[in-house]
């Protein structure tokens, strides 16, 4: 009876350890493609690129790709997921390293621009890639909410906090990203104005000064 009671405790736990293993196969399996995915569409566009180009590119089989996203435009949107994610917690790191509102703010702005500006795959594919995609408009402006909401919440904690003058600042939020986004798409395409070295500093002083911040020039 002993050695039955212990034979099933070892299946259970061989199970167990099978089951993790495999799971953490099937998240590294999928962490390839997308990686495999992001150089393929940032190289020849969502719609040149091909799944047999990511299936190479990312050294699996087309089944295991087929498994993990049914479509190229599945993949496509996990990919836009995953580059907002990892955009939005760059910015957000960038801003928790300041204090008070109107810092963090400024700090959310320059941390856009920044992010974009050395990571131009990252903003092809963010800002250029998927036009004409059903789905597509609605994934971009999901993204935009986010950081919308997030430089909102900044800008009603600057008027709480007495730092600005009431505003609406879901409107002012979209007004700029907006503008930074026509921007980082006019770099993109023709390669300036520069992000860092020219939009930012024209763009700063007239976000902040229209919010009613004494903006001092660097």
């Amino acid at each position: 009876m002993v050695a039955v009671v212990i034979h099933w405790i070892q299946l259970i736990r061989h199970t167990a350890y099978n089951e993790s293993m495999s799971k953490r196969d099937k998240s590294a399996t999928r962490e390839k493609i997308l990686n495999a995915a992001e150089d393929v569409f940032s190289e020849k566009g969502y719609h040149d690129s091909l799944m047999d180009d990511i299936v190479v590119a990312s050294d699996t089989s087309k089944g295991g790709l087929y498994f993990h996203f049914p479509s190229k435009e599945t993949l496509f949107m996990a990919l836009l997921d995953r580059l907002a994610e990892s955009l939005l917690k760059d910015v957000e790191k960038e801003i928790e390293k300041n204090k008070g509102a109107v810092a963090k703010i400024q700090a959310a702005l320059e941390a856009v621009m920044m992010a974009l500006s050395k990571r131009r795959r990252l903003a092809k594919i963010l800002l250029r890639q998927g036009y004409g995609l059903p789905k597509f408009e609605e994934k971009r402006l999901e993204m935009f909410d986010k950081f919308a909401s997030l430089i909102e919440r900044y800008l009603e904690e600057a008027v709480d906090e007495g730092s600005i003058p009431p505003l609406n600042a879901k409107i002012t939020a979209y007004a700029w990203l907006g503008a930074l986004n026509e921007l980082v798409v006019r770099w993109l395409f023709l390669k300036e104005p520069h992000p860092i070295k020219e939009s930012l500093p024209a763009l700063l002083p007239l976000f902040l000064r229209g919010i009613g911040i004494n903006y001092v020039d660097q």
